[in-house]
């Protein structure tokens, strides 16, 4: 009803305050495609505050990302999903990001991980799209991913037929979020505490100056 009253007074300025929280996952898909086409003809400014990424996609120009009460980072969605400034931004729009030093075509953490990309040298981010990672129950030496490394298999989320699988690596390396088929959790038989070889071509990360 807040909603409807906002959209009838025609206001100059439509702020819209989480206008989605409250409601259950189908109205919710019904009310944003609706609330969609109605701020497509909106003629004033819009302000959409939000804590689902989701929304952003659906609903946003262009989004500016609060961390600790500071923007961290303002640009369009794909401006923003291709090149985050942060991990915190990284993990809202779903994706990796290691930030690091590259020499001789490898990346090093501040914790000391080594990473091989292809870049040239210096400070960097280097995203890591979580579809990129390839998890196995063992290690392939036959592989041409030039990344690999043991891990354990933190949360498990299933998203439809895709599930997203975190990999700590508790010997100083990265963390990492991999995403695969469901049908590929199933036959890995993954469970949290679990250990995981992940694997990673140089070639399908990217990287971008700090």
């Amino acid at each position: 009803m807040a909603l409807a009253r906002a959209l009838a007074t025609d206001p100059a300025l439509l702020l819209l305050d989480e206008p989605l929280a409250a409601l259950d996952v189908t109205t919710r898909q019904e009310v944003r495609r609706s609330l969609r086409e109605h701020l497509a003809t909106f003629p004033g400014m819009r302000l959409l505050v939000t804590h689902d990424p989701v929304d952003a996609y659906a609903l946003a120009d262009r989004v500016a990302i609060l961390e600790h009460g500071r923007i961290a980072q303002i640009g369009t969605i794909a401006e923003v999903t291709a090149h985050p400034r942060s991990r915190y931004v990284a993990e809202l729009v779903g994706t990796n990001l290691v930030r690091g030093v590259v020499a001789d075509g490898v990346l090093v953490t501040d914790t000391g991980a080594r990473i091989a990309v292809a870049a040239d040298p210096g400070p960097v981010f280097a995203v890591i799209r979580p579809q990129a990672i390839t998890l196995s129950l063992s290690a392939d030496p036959s592989s041409s991913a030039r990344n690999t490394w043991l891990g354990v298999v933190g949360d498990v989320e299933r998203l439809g037929d895709r599930a997203r699988v975190g990999v700590v690596d508790h010997r100083g390396g990265i963390d990492v979020v991999a995403e695969i088929t469901t049908a590929s959790l199933d036959d890995l038989a993954l469970r949290p505490g679990d250990p995981v070889h992940a694997s990673l071509k140089a070639t399908d990360i990217t990287t971008y100056p700090v």
